[in-house]
C-alpha cells in the first residue's frame, strides 16, 4: 500500500496514520520527522537543511525529496508507505510523482481527511498536551477529569504557543491557498479518496479501512497511466466499494455506462449493502457530539429564561398584592375618619340639646 495523506491542520491525519501503521505494518513518513532526524544525525542532506533553517529560509524541495528517496530505500518501506506532510502544493506533487515513478513505487491513492472549518478551529484552539507524558486532550471535546491536569500522570496541561485563533486562521488560509488544489490534482489522476474526519476516532478509521481495502492492486496502479483515468471521488459514507475503485477509463461515456446491462449482485454483496444501509441509518440517527452539546445549551438557556420570567411574574404578583393592601388600608382609614367626624357631630348635637 502506497498512499499520501492530505487535509487541513487539525484534521486528524497524524492520528489516522498511527492507526494505519499498526494495522498494515508500513511506516509513516513525515517530512518534519525526516528533517529533524537528518539534522540530528548530521547527514549531508541534514546539514544542507540546517543551513537553510539557520538562515531563516525554507528547506528546498530537492532536499526533502532526497530524504524521502533515502527513507523509501529502507527495508520497512518495501511493502508500502504512508506519506504525511508532503506534498503541500502541486509543483511538489508533480516532482514526487516523477521520483516515485523513477524508483518504481507510484502512489496508489491520496486520502483526504475532510473536516469543516469551524470544527478545525475548535480542535486546534482547544488542544492541550501533558508536559510530562505527552497525552493529548481537548477542552471542548475530550477534556481531562480535573482541569489543567493529566488523567494518566497528573502532569500539567500546556497549550502550544501557535494554537491561538489568529495563528490557526493564518495556517488554514495558507492550506486553502496552496494545499487544497491538490484535491483537484489527485482527482484528475483518479487517485483521490475522501473520508469525513468527524466523529469517533474508531469510526473514522473504519471508514478509512473500507476505502483502502477497495483500492486497486499495486500492479494495476503501476500499469495504468494517471492521465488515462478520470473518476470523481465520493465520500466513503455515500459510496459503495465498487464506486471507490478507479478503474473507469476516460473514453467510456455516460451514455455507454447507462446502456450497459446491469449485473446482478451476489447474495453476499446484497447482504453487505443492506448492512451498510442499516449502519448509515444508525449513523444518521446519532447526533454529533457538537450538536448534542448545542442542544443541551439551548435547553439550559430556555430553562433559565423560564425561571427569570417566573420570578418576574412572582414579583409582579407581590407588588400587586401590596398595592391592593395599601388601597384597602386607605379605605379603612377613610371610613374610620368619617366615623370620628360623625361621632363628633353627634356629640355636638347632644350638647346643644342639653343646653336648650
Amino acid at each position: 500500500m502506497r498512499i499520501v495523506l492530505i487535509g487541513a491542520p487539525g484534521g486528524g491525519k497524524g492520528t489516522q496514520a498511527k492507526l494505519l501503521v499498526e494495522k498494515y505494518g508500513i511506516p509513516q513518513i513525515s517530512t518534519g520527522d525526516l528533517l529533524r532526524e537528518a539534522v540530528k544525525a548530521g547527514s549531508p542532506l541534514g546539514m544542507r537543511a540546517k543551513q537553510a533553517m539557520d538562515a531563516g529560509q525554507l528547506v528546498s524541495d530537492d532536499i526533502v525529496l532526497g530524504m524521502i528517496k533515502d527513507r523509501l530505500s529502507q527495508s520497512d518501506a518495501q511493502k508500502g508507505f504512508i506519506l504525511d506532510g508532503f506534498p503541500r502544493n502541486i509543483p511538489q506533487a508533480e516532482t514526487l510523482d516523477r521520483l516515485l515513478s523513477d524508483i518504481g513505487k507510484p502512489l496508489q491513492a491520496s486520502l483526504l481527511i475532510d473536516v469543516d472549518h469551524e470544527i478545525l478551529m475548535q480542535r486546534l484552539t482547544g488542544r492541550r498536551t501533558c508536559s510530562s507524558c505527552g497525552q493529548m486532550y481537548n477542552i471542548h471535546t475530550s477534556p481531562p477529569r480535573i482541569g489543567g491536569r493529566c488523567d494518566k500522570c497528573g502532569g500539567s496541561l500546556d497549550q502550544r504557543a501557535d494554537d491561538n485563533e489568529s495563528t490557526i486562521g493564518n495556517r488554514l488560509r495558507v492550506y486553502e491557498a496552496e494545499t487544497a488544489p491538490l484535491v483537484d490534482y489527485f482527482r484528475k489522476q483518479g487517485k483521490l479518496r475522501t473520508v469525513r474526519g468527524v466523529g469517533e476516532i474508531d469510526s473514522i478509521f473504519a471508514a478509512v479501512q473500507r476505502v483502502l481495502d477497495s483500492l486497486p492492486s499495486v500492479s494495476a496502479v503501476a500499469e495504468v497511466k494517471p492521465a488515462s483515468v478520470v473518476v470523481e471521488d465520493k465520500p466513503v459514507k455515500e459510496a459503495t466499494p465498487a464506486e471507490t475503485q478507479s478503474t473507469t477509463p476516460a473514453t467510456v461515456t455516460k451514455a455507454a455506462v447507462k446502456k450497459s446491462p446491469a449485473k446482478k449482485k451476489p447474495a453476499s454483496k446484497k447482504k453487505a449493502s443492506k448492512k451498510k444501509a442499516a449502519s448509515k441509518k444508525k449513523a444518521a440517527k446519532k447526533k454529533p457530539a457538537g450538536k448534542k452539546k448545542a442542544a443541551k445549551k439551548k435547553t439550559a438557556k430556555k430553562k433559565v429564561s423560564k425561571k427569570k420570567v417566573a420570578k418576574k411574574k412572582a414579583k409582579k404578583k407581590v407588588a400587586k398584592k401590596k398595592v391592593a393592601k395599601k388601597k384597602v388600608a386607605k379605605k379603612k382609614a377613610k371610613k374610620k375618619a368619617k366615623k370620628k367626624v360623625a361621632k363628633k357631630k353627634a356629640k355636638k348635637k347632644v350638647a346643644k340639646k342639653k343646653r336648650k
